[in-house]
């Protein structure tokens, strides 16, 4: 079976971080987003042999030309990288709303637009780490709930309109993870945080790595991890 590769977003912690791990200990290979050259030289050195692609979540408009500095073909996308800022509707500045927005919903849409032609010689499969924000909005949660309400469109109409050509889609709906965006996450909430009561990041990267090696007869088109 010939090597297989992988372009991960938000590998440097967190779920994201899990997922790389595990695919790198198998020996697949990998293709690591990175914001800047100085975090791309980090996840160099942690994930040894791994090729780094710079391109600002951010800054949308950074994500342009990105598959010319992809070499041959693409197993899978993987859309880990995320970021929150709690606030009410009244009280959220648009600084906040847009930099949600672009980071989990606009940057996700149009990196998958660039690396398309890839994944579609590869029959590959595009996951996009949402989460149960993205199935239900709760105060303080809508910037960042919108985002990925959004996301989930974007997933279901890629779905439809890539079946054809081969190309699996899987949204996966991750609760409350023990991460740091959810130490940040119980910060901005006023409260406790104890790692244990979530579910483990290293349990949600197996998920998504089921679904990366789920055979090519079949594809799982969604998939919600809760803790117990």
């Amino acid at each position: 079976m010939s090597q297989r590769r992988h372009l991960i977003t938000g590998a440097g912690s967190g779920i994201g971080n899990r997922v790389a791990r595990r695919l790198h200990e198998r020996g697949d290979a990998l293709l690591l987003l990175a914001r800047d050259e100085a975090r791309g030289g980090e996840l160099a050195a942690e994930f040894p042999g791994a090729a780094v692609v710079v391109g600002d979540l951010a800054d949308p408009g950074s994500l342009a030309g990105i598959a010319d500095r992809v070499e041959g073909p693409l197993d899978s996308l993987v859309h880990v990288a995320g970021v929150v800022d709690l606030a009410t509707v009244a009280d959220v500045e648009l600084g906040a709303w847009q930099h949600q927005l672009d980071v989990n919903l606009t940057s996700p849409a149009l990196l998958t637009r660039e690396l398309l032609p890839l994944l579609r010689t590869s029959r590959g499969t595009v996951v996009f780490v949402n989460s149960t924000a993205g199935l239900t909005a709760n105060p303080s949660w809508a910037a960042y709930a919108a985002s990925k309400f959004g996301l989930r469109a974007v997933a279901d109409a890629l779905r439809a309109e890539e079946r054809a050509n081969g190309v699996a889609v899987t949204t996966v709906y991750p609760s409350r993870t023990a991460t740091p965006m959810q130490e940040q996450v119980h910060a901005q909430e006023g409260r406790p945080y104890d790692a244990s009561e979530w579910s483990d990041a290293d349990t949600v990267a197996a998920t998504i790595v089921h679904v990366l090696d789920v055979p090519a007869d079949s594809s799982i088109n969604e998939v919600t991890v809760r803790p117990r």
